[in-house]
């Protein structure tokens, strides 16, 4: 569900911003990192960062398969790209996630020094860019990132919609 005042391809850094090409190329491959995710039990949160048009890192959540509660897609992402590229600053990179990053991952993206962030689905609860808290875009840090919400919104939303539904129809907590 998109917050009111907010258009799909909003930059949080400034005004509206037209959406560059590849980004639903690599949100796609973000949905299938989710859809993998959800098929080992774990909530479908998929992420991929790329440098350009290279890509670096892919990941989907896995909390509750790595018994970590850190281990949300986008810290496992920024950890393997650190690997991959030797260093633990990811500066020129753009992060793609299929639901909008909570505090820690938006945390982790400041350290990393992430140029951008690409997000799917908002959420209106825990969502740190730009639902619930600006951080990156407020000018509260000593790094900014430029923010584009929602990128194939509606299936992002939906594949997280679903889950939770044949969750809550198999008696399973959601």
């Amino acid at each position: 569900m998109t917050p009111p005042n907010t258009d799909d391809t909003r930059n949080a850094s400034g005004p509206p911003s037209a959406q560059p090409p590849g980004d639903e190329r690599w949100m796609r491959v973000a949905l299938e990192q989710a859809r993998t995710a959800a098929g080992r039990g774990e909530v479908p949160v998929g992420a991929v960062l790329t440098a350009g048009d290279r890509l670096i890192a892919t990941a989907g959540n896995g909390p509750i398969g790595l018994c970590d509660p850190t281990a949300h897609a986008e810290i496992l992402v920024l950890r393997r790209a650190a690997a991959e590229i030797g260093n633990y600053r990811l500066a020129g990179t753009t992060l793609y996630v299929t639901l909008e990053p909570c505090l820690m991952c938006m945390g982790a993206m400041i350290h990393a020094r992430i140029d951008r962030l690409v997000f799917g689905a908002f959420d209106p609860k825990t969502g740190a860019a730009l639902s619930r808290y600006r951080v990156g875009s407020d000018g509260l840090l000593n790094h900014r990132l430029e923010v584009t919400a929602g990128v194939l919104e509606a299936e992002c939303s939906a594949l997280l919609r679903d889950f939770f539904r044949r969750r809550r129809d198999c008696g399973r907590p959601a």
